[in-house]
């Protein structure tokens, strides 16, 4: 590609304005005279070059310039009610993004440093102590807590299914072994269910249930009465005293890693579920866009280089982007694409009718 100033200096335009030729004009025939599509050629090298030695100071002045606007010039709270809504809220999950969570979450939990760094390295001893005192000093949420998670009738289900099939496992297993007299046990057994035409499996469990719903009710009981505000911390403290050296890998052996029953794909699955629910809730997006209505409020009249700063982005921070964004933008600058639409629009320019009449050009 020719030079700007190698092309520029093939140049000879003469102008309509100027219709008497002077002595230097007549040392000037032999020049060739420039076409239009010369002109053009000589003009799209020189913007070329020019933008590319221009371009990171450009970067640099636009960025001061942007910087200097006050937020609320360009952008309003409806402007980001709608980025929010129309961009995030309204759109699913991509299976791209699924597929990048699972992997990533996969990089994360199985890479091999966690196999020598503790649990302590994510969570220190003032923090669980922190925790602890709270969750000790909260006593009425405390026992609704113990409530929930004992004193429910789904606890008290699972209890009863739990013991049910394992009194029926050893009932099996025992007459199984007893030979002679197991039969007879279990004859005895069928007899009884034919006779009082009910299922002793079925009594059985009622039995369990009834019981285990009042054991259920004294369990809970006990637990709010004996755990006091400071057995609650100590518990708590002293549990975290025993993992706490433990490798972080150590939390792989409650995930399973089998094709088929993944633990990861349940957790991004889960994931998926639950943001899917929540993007299309009323409530979250009341929240949505209280959260937006008040960050605005308190930002409106900022400018773009105040808001910026909260994100740590700064006019160092543009310098590096724009250095790391260079190599792009020169292959941009050199493009056939960029080449295409310069020359369109200089052709666009010299096809004006005021500028064909005030340059008069040897077409050859």
């Amino acid at each position: 590609m020719l030079t700007p100033t190698t092309q520029y200096n093939k140049l000879s335009i003469t102008m309509t304005s100027k219709p008497m030729q002077t002595s230097k004009d007549s040392q000037n025939l032999d020049t060739p005279a420039l076409t239009i599509d010369g002109l053009i050629d000589a003009q799209v090298a020189f913007m070329q070059q020019w933008l590319r030695t221009q371009a990171e100071p450009l970067s640099i002045e636009a960025w001061q310039w942007f910087a200097a606007q006050p937020m609320n010039k360009y952008v309003s709270a409806d402007d980001l009610q709608h980025l929010i809504n129309d961009w995030l809220l309204n759109q699913p999950m991509t299976d791209v993004i699924r597929k990048d969570i699972r992997d990533i979450l996969h990089t994360i939990i199985y890479h091999p440093v966690n196999d020598s760094v503790p649990l302590s390295e994510l969570v220190d001893d003032t923090q669980v102590q922190t925790l602890a005192d709270y969750v000790g000093s909260h006593e009425q949420q405390r026992n609704i807590l113990i409530h929930t998670l004992v004193g429910n009738e789904t606890f008290a289900d699972l209890l009863t299914q739990t013991l049910y099939h394992a009194i029926n496992d050893f009932m099996e297993t025992t007459l199984d072994k007893a030979g002679a007299a197991g039969k007879l046990m279990k004859f005895g057994r069928s007899s009884f269910e034919k006779a009082t035409n009910r299922n002793l499996d079925e009594k059985l469990q009622t039995y369990l249930h009834r019981n285990i719903k009042d054991l259920a009710r004294r369990a809970e009981a006990n637990a709010q009465e004996h755990l006091s505000n400071d057995e609650v911390a100590r518990l708590l403290v002293s549990g975290w005293a025993r993992i706490k050296d433990q490798p972080i890998s150590q939390l792989q052996n409650y995930l399973s890693d089998e094709p088929g029953n993944s633990s990861i794909e349940h957790i991004e699955a889960s994931i998926q579920q639950s943001y899917n629910r929540l993007r299309m809730s009323p409530y979250l997006h009341s929240l949505v866009s209280a959260s937006i209505d008040t960050w605005y409020a308190n930002h409106q009249g900022d400018s773009m280089a105040t808001v910026a700063a909260s994100l740590y982005i700064d006019e160092q921070a543009m310098t590096q982007l724009s250095t790391a964004l260079l190599p792009v933008v020169h292959d941009a600058i050199e493009s056939e694409w960029f080449t295409a639409h310069i020359r369109e629009m200089l052709q666009a320019f010299y096809a004006q009718p005021s500028i064909k009449e005030g340059l008069m050009f040897n077409n050859k």
